[in-house]
């Protein structure tokens, strides 16, 4: 089960380190500018979209660093904690707007996996310190 949580870790750090990244690091008519799937970056403030862009590069950092120094374990799980309630709000957003359904698709598999690290690293196999 170790092995499990760590490749989903990885994998859920991956996702959002690129995604969070993306939104630090480009304006957003540059989001906009990529397509449809980002139409959702018009009912944010800039401010607002590279917020939710660093908490998701934190949160990338937490499912990783935390556990492979073995400082601090406790944030690992708290790290996926943090990306259920990124996904809940995004969630919250695409209905609001009245978005395609694969947009909440992909929210929901991203929180499930995140929901799944964190039971799995606060029950299942915990870190200890």
């Amino acid at each position: 089960m170790n092995i499990v949580l760590w490749i989903l870790q990885c994998l859920l750090a991956l996702v959002f380190l690129g995604a969070g990244s993306m939104k630090v690091t480009r304006s957003k008519e540059q989001l906009l500018a990529t397509g449809e799937r980002m139409a959702w970056v018009n009912d944010l403030s800039a401010g607002q979209m590279k917020l939710i862009g660093i908490l998701e590069v934190l949160a990338a950092i937490g499912l990783i660093l935390p556990a492979l120094t073995n400082i601090l374990p406790i944030l690992t799980p708290l790290a996926a904690v943090g990306l259920v309630l990124i996904m809940v709000g995004a969630m919250l957003l695409h209905i609001h707007r009245s978005d395609p359904q694969q947009a909440l698709v992909m929210n929901v598999v991203l929180l499930l996996i995140a929901a799944f690290v964190a039971y799995g690293r606060f029950v299942l196999v915990p870190f200890t310190a």
